[in-house]
């Protein structure tokens, strides 16, 4: 008996305790501070540099430097982008999009060289 009520305790505690995904968003009704100034790293072969971003948390933005994602060929990185919705903001996350030929970083349709692999 001890034993099933200790069980059931502690399937109750573990399910109270799930957290919210990261992917989970929410919409805020305060804009998000400007971007601040960062220093970008020179340029790594076989990586992506991922800008630095303001995130919501506890009801105050947090900053998040920025990083290096590994590149993904034939993608380019779509950074984090807070979307004013009526009134109110969103943060769209960075995502990877298809559609970068030469694996610059930068999207075909932008490209003035979409082709040529030694632009970076």
């Amino acid at each position: 008996m001890i034993r099933k009520m200790i069980l059931a305790a502690v399937i109750a505690v573990s399910l109270t305790a799930v957290a919210v995904p990261a992917a989970a968003q929410a919409y805020v009704r305060i804009a998000p501070p400007p971007p601040r100034e960062e220093m970008v790293p020179g340029h790594r072969p076989g990586y992506v540099w991922a800008p630095g971003h303001w995130e919501w948390r506890h009801r105050h933005y947090y900053w998040v430097n920025g990083y290096w994602l590994r590149e993904r060929h034939g993608y380019h990185y779509n950074p984090h982008t807070w979307v004013e919705r009526n009134g109110q903001w969103y943060l769209e996350r960075g995502h990877w999009q298809h559609g970068d030929r030469d694996h610059d970083g930068v999207p075909d349709r932008y490209d003035r060289a979409p082709n040529n692999p030694n632009r970076y």
